[in-house]
């Protein structure tokens, strides 16, 4: 693609003297899994993120599956509401832990779940919330919180895609990140992080990632204590995210801005709804809601412009799912904005003369 939906390598470029020392350093160690990268990295991501502590994990999959152990949500009758609008892997990760997930619908202005929808959703067997902060941007998280506590329920948030928006463990002891590649910060392969900000969960999700093994010398560090994983992050990608993090805040700044571009080529034509964003936004990705999204999608693709769909299924109609026994039109909202979501090119180093080019492309279509 002349002009892809991400490129990674103007990162690996600008910080390319700080990972090379860092890769040195762990070859001399000769030290690969829970040693002094990922020791660094959990201190400057706390710090970073505004959080007590941070733990490293393998994905964001298993961060929502271990705080979810750590919960005690790990049953077939236990059930966890989360957005239908969101990647499968949010879901998985709820089967994974051994509950049953179930959907709630979204706010169709901004995609994000809608607190009222997923209020409304709380039953019996509900044992927790799990709202996404998507796309970068943070969802209406303070009233949930409060639902959350209303009806004595966990709270837990996939923050998977909003690295820096704001300091998410004010609302909450559980907090998911993703390290994938096309993240805000990403690594070179699969990686996560919880942020809490209690010293006690901090010291059982540690415990739980590292297969629930007991701290210290022999014999506990090879005894299971509790019912852990394995989902420990390792010190290579923990190399690159050591030089990435730095630039976090530059990083999101530099997408905020080239989202404002968009925002102020896009709004308002016709065939296009711009979503409503907040101030908070880190803009992951820049999505719009676009009429004949295919035909609009096919004609960027023959001009060199990469897009991507996320998602083109909301969660509540994959096979995977089906014990959440909800169907084709129970959730509306999401349903049709599976239909019409395109994500546009974004990352922090993309020129805003392509911002423009392909939001000049986006209106031709229209117009023509």
């Amino acid at each position: 693609m002349r002009i892809p939906i991400v490129n990674l390598k103007p990162s690996l470029a600008e910080t390319r003297v700080e990972w090379e020392r860092n890769l040195a350093g762990l070859m001399e160690r000769g030290f690969f899994i829970l040693g002094p990268e990922l020791a660094r990295f959990e201190e400057e991501l706390a710090r970073t993120l505004c959080a007590g502590f941070a733990i490293g994990v393998s994905s964001g999959s298993t961060a929502i599956e271990v705080c979810l152990r750590d919960a005690g949500i790990t049953e077939g009758k236990q059930e966890v509401i989360t957005s239908a609008m969101t990647a499968p892997f949010t879901g998985v990760s709820i089967a994974a832990a051994g509950a049953t997930p179930r959907f709630a619908d979204i706010d169709p202005e901004t995609l994000q779940v809608d607190a009222n929808d997923l209020g409304n959703r709380i039953g019996k067997k509900t044992a927790a919330l799990l709202p996404v902060h998507l796309y970068g941007q943070p969802c209406d998280i303070g009233r949930i919180a409060r639902i959350a506590k209303a009806s004595r329920l966990k709270l837990i948030q996939d923050a998977c895609q909003s690295h820096g928006a704001m300091p998410f463990t004010k609302y909450g002891d559980y907090v998911a990140l993703s390290f994938y590649p096309t993240k805000n910060l990403g690594c070179l392969g699969d990686g996560g992080a919880i942020l809490t900000d209690k010293p006690a969960v901090a010291k059982r999700l540690r415990q739980i990632r590292d297969g629930g093994r007991g701290s210290g010398g022999l014999p506990r560090n090879q005894i299971a204590f509790v019912k852990g994983i394995n989902a420990r992050l390792d010190e290579l990608q923990c190399c690159y995210l050591n030089a990435f993090l730095p630039q976090l805040h530059r990083w999101n700044a530099q997408r905020r801005q080239l989202a404002r571009v968009y925002d102020e080529m896009l709004g308002g034509a016709k065939g296009i709804q711009v979503l409503r964003r907040s101030p908070e936004s880190v803009c992951h990705l820049y999505v719009i809601r676009a009429e004949r999204r295919d035909k609009l999608r096919d004609y960027l693709t023959k001009l060199g412009i990469g897009t991507g769909i996320h998602y083109p299924v909301p969660l509540h109609l994959h096979p995977a799912f089906a014990a959440a026994k909800q169907k084709k039109g129970d959730l509306p909202h999401a349903e049709k904005a599976a239909r019409e979501i395109l994500s546009l090119p974004l990352w922090p180093q993309l020129p805003e003369q392509q911002v423009r080019e392909v939001a000049e492309a986006v209106l031709r279509f229209y117009d023509s």
